[in-house]
């Protein structure tokens, strides 16, 4: 009776893990972040990634929302340039499932088990790493990553590109340990 209690609660906790964006940043140490105020797109770099013009739109316009929520200002002479690029690959997973009186989780042969199953399911993981450069030094001084399953549809995409970017942009500025 406790495990159709627990079984609930861990798909979700499953389904949830699905969803979510796993989010890393780098930067260089020896920066202070404080006097950045202004910000530009690095429109060459922006024009090499290979993605839709749509989901150009999308991932610039959501970080211009975070950018402007963070105090930074939309200039032509700007403190920091921001660039992005992204990659895509396919993920397989495989779930095995016997069902009936065996020696567990699919391992040897067993007369007694039934019921036994494979599941393939692919999936598309998506990498956007948002970069900030120095414009006067021209050196990368931060560098923000976002990992998730990518969404093919319009306004649910739209929401998974804005909640990479938010998750991204919420480690910026960094935070140094001392």
């Amino acid at each position: 009776m406790k495990t159709v209690k627990t079984l609930p609660v861990l798909l979700l906790f499953i389904l949830a893990s699905c969803s979510s964006v796993r989010v890393y940043n780098d930067f260089d140490k020896n920066v202070d972040f404080t006097p950045y105020k202004t910000y530009a797109f690095h429109k060459t770099g922006i024009d090499k990634v290979e993605i839709s013009d749509l989901d150009k739109k999308r991932i610039l316009r959501a970080i211009d929302k975070e950018m402007t929520t963070k105090g930074f200002i939309k200039s032509e002479t700007p403190d920091l340039l921001v660039n992005i690029f992204t990659k895509e690959k396919e993920r397989l997973d495989v779930n095995q499932f016997n069902m009936g009186w065996g020696y567990g989780w699919g391992w040897g042969w067993n007369p007694w088990m039934w019921g036994g199953q494979n599941i393939a399911t692919t999936t598309t993981e998506g990498t956007l790493f948002i970069d900030l450069i120095d414009a006067n030094k021209k050196e990368l001084v931060w560098q923000g990553e976002g990992i998730g399953n990518l969404i093919r549809n319009g306004d649910k995409k739209e929401e998974r590109i804005n909640e990479f970017v938010t998750k991204i942009m919420a480690q910026y500025p960094p935070t140094i340990n001392k």
